[in-house]
C-alpha cells in the first residue's frame, strides 16, 4: 500500500482545514487508517483512527470534538477534518494504514506510511 497525505496549509486559529489520505492498492478496504502528527521537537502522536469499515474509530483527547476522520473505500481515500484549529495543532501529519485487523492507536502498530502533509495554525 502506498499512501499520499495532501491538504495541509497555512491558516488562522479557528479556520478548518481538511487532510486527505490517498492509497493504492486493491486492499485499502480491509487496513485499519490512522493519523498522527510530529510538530517540531517533538515525537510524533496519534491523533485519529478508524477500523476498515468506519465502525470503531479513536480521537485522542486533544482532538476530540474538533476533528472528524473518515474513509471512502471506493475512493481509496481516507480524511480528517479539522474544525476549530489551534496554534498548538501545528505539526506536520501522517497518515498510515496497518496490514492487521485490530485499530491501534501506536506508531508501532501501523505498518504504512504517507510523506507527511504540514499544518501550520497561527494565532
Amino acid at each position: 500500500v502506498q499512501l499520499q497525505a495532501s491538504g495541509g496549509g497555512f491558516v488562522q486559529a479557528g479556520d478548518s482545514l481538511r487532510l486527505s489520505c490517498a492509497a493504492s492498492g486493491r486492499t485499502f478496504r480491509t487496513y485499519p487508517m490512522g493519523w498522527f502528527r510530529q510538530a517540531p521537537g517533538k515525537e510524533r502522536e496519534f491523533v485519529a483512527g478508524i477500523s476498515w469499515g468506519g465502525a470503531t474509530i479513536y480521537y485522542a483527547d486533544s482532538v476530540k470534538g474538533r476533528f472528524t476522520i473518515s474513509r471512502d473505500n471506493g475512493k481509496n481515500t481516507a480524511y480528517l477534518q479539522m474544525n476549530s484549529l489551534k496554534p498548538e495543532d501545528t505539526a506536520v501529519y501522517y497518515c498510515a494504514a496497518a496490514d492487521t485487523y485490530g485499530l491501534g492507536t501506536l506508531a508501532n502498530e501501523y505498518d504504512y506510511w504517507g510523506q507527511g502533509t504540514e499544518v501550520t495554525v497561527s494565532s
